[in-house]
C-alpha cells in the first residue's frame, strides 16, 4: 500500500481538513506526492515571477491557512505525461463527490470537462470549489 514520504506528510498538514481527509483516503490507494500545500508570500511571488502561478500574494487558495488548495503528482513524476495528472485527479475528484465535497482542477477551471478551452492547464492543482 503506498504511504506519504515525509514531505508530503509535512505538506499534508498545512491544507484544509477537507482535503486533508480526500487525500488520505487517495494514499491507501493511488501512489502520489503532495507537492505544495500553503504557500508564504515569499513562494507564491517567486511562482508568479516564474510564470508558473497566475495569482499574486494572497490571492491564490494556497496563500490562506489552512490552504484551500493542493498541487500533487503521480508517483513516480513525469512532468510530460498529463494523462497521469489527469487520472489521479479524476480519482481524487470521485473521492471528493463521495464526501459532499466540490473541487475545482487546475486543467479544466470552469468544470465543463473541456479543456481544450483553457490557456493555461495546472495539471497539479486542485483546490476546494468555495
Amino acid at each position: 500500500m503506498p504511504s506519504f514520504g515525509s514531505s508530503s506528510a509535512k505538506n499534508l498538514k498545512t491544507l484544509h481538513p477537507n482535503l486533508q481527509a480526500i487525500l488520505l483516503e487517495a494514499i491507501e490507494v493511488y501512489d502520489f506526492s503532495i507537492l505544495c500545500g500553503h504557500r508564504s508570500q515569499q513562494e507564491q511571488d517567486k511562482l508568479f515571477a516564474e510564470g508558473k502561478s497566475k495569482l499574486k500574494y494572497p490571492d491564490s487558495r494556497h496563500n490562506q491557512y489552512p490552504s484551500n488548495a493542493v498541487d500533487i503528482a503521480p508517483y513516480p513524476i513525469d512532468w510530460e505525461d498529463t494523462t497521469r495528472f489527469a487520472r489521479l485527479a479524476g480519482f481524487i475528484e470521485g473521492i471528493a463527490h463521495t464526501k459532499g465535497i466540490k473541487l475545482r482542477l487546475g486543467f479544466d477551471w470552469d468544470g465543463d470537462n473541456d479543456i481544450s478551452e483553457h490557456s493555461f492547464l495546472d495539471f497539479p492543482h486542485i483546490e476546494l470549489k468555495l
